[in-house]
C-alpha cells in the first residue's frame, strides 16, 4: 500500500484494487508532494495517476466523493476523536456479530436436525402402499412426536 500527501493530508493509495493505477505519475506526485508551493486537485490526481478512489464534480453543486476507505483514513487523519470513535463503534459491531453469531449457529443446527429427522421420518417410517392423506396422517404423527 503506497502513500501521498495532498495538502498536507496523507492519504493510503489503495492501488491493489486498481489494476490501472499509473505508478510513474504517482513516484512524480509523491516526490513533490511535500513542497510547500505543491498543489493538486483530485480531477488532476485522477487524471494523472488514474485513481478510481476518488472522483470531483464542478459546478453550483459540486462535490468531491471518495471511496469509504479513503473517507474513513482521512478522517481518522484530521481527528484523533473521530479515529477512536471509528476504532470503538467497529469493535462494538464485531462483538455485536459475534453474539448474533452464536445465535444463528444454534438457529441453522437446529434447522438442520428437523430437516434430517422429517427427511428420516419420510424414508423410513411411511410405508409406500399408503394413500396421500394416510401418508400425512401417520408424517404429522411421527413429526409430533419427535417435539
Amino acid at each position: 500500500m503506497s502513500k501521498i500527501i495532498v495538502k498536507g493530508v496523507e492519504i493510503n493509495v489503495m492501488s491493489v484494487k486498481d489494476e490501472d493505477f499509473n505508478y510513474g505519475e504517482f513516484a512524480l506526485i509523491k516526490s513533490q508532494a511535500g513542497l510547500n508551493s505543491y498543489k493538486i486537485s483530485v480531477k488532476e490526481w485522477v487524471a494523472k495517476t488514474g485513481a478510481i478512489g476518488l472522483r470531483a464534480t464542478a459546478g453550483r453543486y459540486g462535490s468531491t466523493y471518495a471511496h469509504k476507505d479513503l473517507a474513513f483514513e482521512f478522517g481518522m487523519w484530521i481527528s484523533a476523536e473521530y479515529k477512536i470513535y471509528f476504532i470503538k463503534e467497529f469493535q462494538r459491531l464485531k462483538d455485536e456479530e459475534l453474539k448474533q453469531l452464536g445465535w444463528d449457529i444454534r438457529r441453522n443446527l437446529s434447522k438442520i436436525n428437523y430437516h434430517i429427522h422429517t427427511d428420516a421420518i419420510k424414508q423410513n417410517l411411511i410405508p409406500a402402499e399408503l394413500s396421500a392423506q394416510q401418508a400425512a396422517m401417520v408424517y404429522a404423527s411421527e413429526a409430533g412426536m419427535k417435539r
